[in-house]
């Protein structure tokens, strides 16, 4: 981002974009309307778009005139990336970076990742898995868990997802906690690929994670990492995982909006994804860049070898008050693989939580 901002004031007299950072768990949790009277420009996390649709608080896309820009930018789109930012008809964000949960694996101890779940548990059996569980990580890694395997969930304001449904998921990520390492519950995915690639005696395989390209990039870390496609139960192969990745808003308030809506179109644009945006060490979201040779050489084929995964993902809830389902979810779900609340006492507290979070 920097990167980017320093290139395009360069080219515009007068014109500076400074950006200030926020922690990944900020930019998860931190409610935009807090930013958008401080901030011209924002990246955001899509959930966020259900509170601030109606609120007019962000600048809709698809009002600004580019029309034809923004369909190349939909036609573009890697997975859900795109539309995972257009709520009530309009578009709020422009996809910058796409990710959702995929493999890694450590390449001078695995030849090739499993594809199948149940070849995750022997490995697991044998020390070689670690799977990143805080809160929010548990959630997601529930949410794709269901929706690879064919179940319901969020799809009616009645029920979050059916008991057996939920039942079994839970069972099967509690079943996987009992066979690694307890700092799991305490790491995100950040976490878990420190440990994988600096560490010579850590976990050799993660099934679940939000992609980070700079873990394969040469001289990133000691033990560089190759990242495929998540697993899948059965013959489900590589679907369901919870899209992640960031878009680029601009405040409404903003006092220089043509300014901010042009860099936004320009940093989400092919040419720039594919180029410095990923030389600088960004992870785009346009496919031009996916499908670049050099950007797969650059990260020993991370793009390609993660692509099925991406272009099957699926949309998490996005309606006013999923982001204070989010945070409560995650932690019940956190309890449980802790042992703290048993399979029962989860599901329940976690239909509660979600049908107050409608109200």
């Amino acid at each position: 981002m920097i990167a980017t901002a320093k290139c395009y004031g360069a080219a515009r007299d007068g014109v500076e974009i400074i950006w200030e950072k926020r922690s990944l768990q900020a930019f998860a949790d931190r409610p935009i309307e807090e930013m958008t009277a401080k901030y011209d420009l924002m990246v955001i996390d899509h959930p966020h778009v259900g509170d601030v649709a109606e609120a007019g608080l962000l600048v809709a896309f698809d009002t600004v005139g580019r029309d034809a820009e923004l369909a190349m930018l939909k036609a573009q789109s890697v997975g859900p990336s795109h539309i995972s930012y257009e709520i009530g008809g309009h578009q709020w964000g422009l996809a910058i970076d796409a990710a959702t949960p995929v493999a890694a694996f450590r390449p001078d101890r695995l030849t090739v990742a499993p594809v199948k779940w149940a070849e995750v548990i022997e490995l697991a059996r044998g020390g070689d898995v670690g799977i990143a569980l805080i809160p929010i990580n548990a959630l997601m890694t529930f949410l794709g868990m269901a929706k690879n395997l064919d179940m319901l969930v969020a799809d009616n304001p009645d029920r979050f997802i059916a008991d057996d449904d939920g039942a079994y998921v839970l069972e099967t990520l509690c079943e996987i906690v009992e066979l690694i390492d307890p700092r799991c519950l305490t790491l995100d995915p950040i976490g878990i690929y420190e440990w994988m690639g600096r560490a010579q005696n850590a976990p050799a395989y993660s099934p679940f994670g939000y992609g980070y390209t700079n873990y394969s990039r040469a001289g990133y870390c000691a033990f560089p990492l190759v990242f495929a496609d998540a697993p899948g139960f059965g013959d489900n192969g590589p679907r369901g995982t919870v899209i992640g990745g960031t878009g680029i808003a601009v405040s409404a308030s903003s006092k220089h909006c043509d300014l901010a809506v042009d860099y936004a179109f320009w940093i989400a644009s092919a040419a720039c994804q594919s180029g410095l945006f990923f030389q600088s060490g960004g992870q785009p979201g346009n496919a031009v860049a996916w499908e670049s040779d050099a950007c797969n050489a650059a990260c020993r084929g991370f793009f390609i070898n993660t692509r099925a995964t991406l272009d099957s993902s699926w949309i998490r809830p996005r309606y006013t008050g999923y982001m204070g389902f989010q945070d409560v979810a995650g932690n019940i779900i956190h309890a449980c693989l802790r042992g703290e609340m048993r399979i029962p006492q989860t599901l329940m507290a976690l239909q509660i939580a979600y049908l107050e979070s409608q109200k």
